[in-house]
């Protein structure tokens, strides 16, 4: 439903090129859902802003590759098309809800903007039931409220039904549940796996926690550098990854860790944008990197499971 291929992103910065995103190619399937994973710099949100071609000049460009978005691609389009495509093909679900919805405005003139398709006689009828779907009490009641009125796991129920409104084919879930409280947002990720399931929605989640891949995902990318290092089923890559950096995120969150047990912090930093390193991108922090690592970027190579990495010294199965 997407395919990425070869995708590399620039944005300008006081004259400088900086490069987010580098030769990343991905594939998202039909009704799956698609975990982008890494740290905060990592690529992620580049990939997903490209995808909806919300990066252009003069802030930056999509410099190569191609994204199809249902066999259309989107880096040919024309303005016009474009607007098309994310009217009806792309939902998107924003970080921070609070600054995504207008406070001027009611919830439902919020939503109807997204659905000039549904005859204007039929559109309160379609926003109580699609609130109403969303766990939203006395959704008719609600209406003409302001976001302020709502609470923080509320007003992204809000932003969920307006990605829904349109009835898109892609959803695309920007750390969705980062500005809840843990109870909402576990509450939040089953709905969005309900919705995807019920919808046969094709779903991008970022993440940087990949504990919340393993509860909504069945396929993930971890990103580190702008590159995709490690993709392929969540199982295969979670149960045994071949990337260091894979390895060294699941050994940092608390999956497989029991009480009193500490967490292992992934030491350096990540690299600046204006100063990534001339091989792979995680070899200053990699314990297992050797001189090829800091000179020539690995190719990607193919596992049995159905998983693929980028790594020159990969972690022993």
């Amino acid at each position: 439903m997407l395919e990425i291929s070869n995708l590399t992103t620039h944005y300008f910065q006081g004259g400088q090129v900086a490069t987010a995103v580098r030769g990343a190619s991905l594939t998202l399937k039909k009704g799956l859902a698609t975990a982008i994973v890494g740290e905060s710099g990592s690529g992620k949100s580049t990939v997903a802003m490209s995808v909806m071609r919300m990066i252009r000049p003069p802030i930056g460009d999509i410099a190569e590759g191609t994204i199809r978005v249902n066999g259309t691609d989107v880096t040919a389009a024309s303005p016009k098309q474009m607007r098309e495509i994310l009217r009806t093909s792309i939902g998107f679900v924003p970080q921070d809800p609070t600054t995504a919805l207008d406070p001027l405005y009611t919830i439902r003139s919020q939503i109807v903007e997204a659905m000039p398709h549904v005859e204007r006689n039929k559109r309160t009828e379609t926003i109580v039931e699609l609130l109403t779907s969303l766990g939203i009490a006395d959704a008719r009641d609600r209406l003409r409220e302001h976001p302020h009125q709502f609470s923080g796991g509320m007003r992204q129920r809000v932003a969920i039904a307006i990605a829904l409104a349109k009835e898109p084919d892609l959803l695309i879930a920007d750390e969705p549940t980062t500005a809840l409280d843990v109870t909402t947002q576990i509450g939040i990720l089953r709905l969005l796996d309900r919705l995807r399931r019920e919808r046969h929605l094709t779903t991008m989640f970022i993440t940087h926690d990949i504990r919340v891949a393993r509860l909504v995902c069945q396929d993930v990318a971890v990103m580190y550098g702008g590159v995709v290092v490690e993709s392929g089923p969540l199982s295969a890559v979670v149960d045994a990854p071949s990337h260091p950096y894979t390895r060294a995120l699941l050994d940092a969150s608390s999956l497989d860790v029991g009480p009193r047990q500490r967490l292992r912090a992934i030491s350096g930093s990540p690299p600046t944008l204006l100063a990534m390193p001339p091989g792979c991108p995680f070899a200053p922090r990699c314990p297992n990197a050797t001189a090829i690592c800091h000179r020539e970027m690995p190719a990607t190579t193919g596992k049995a499971d159905g998983s693929s990495f980028a790594c020159w010294n990969p972690v022993a199965s």
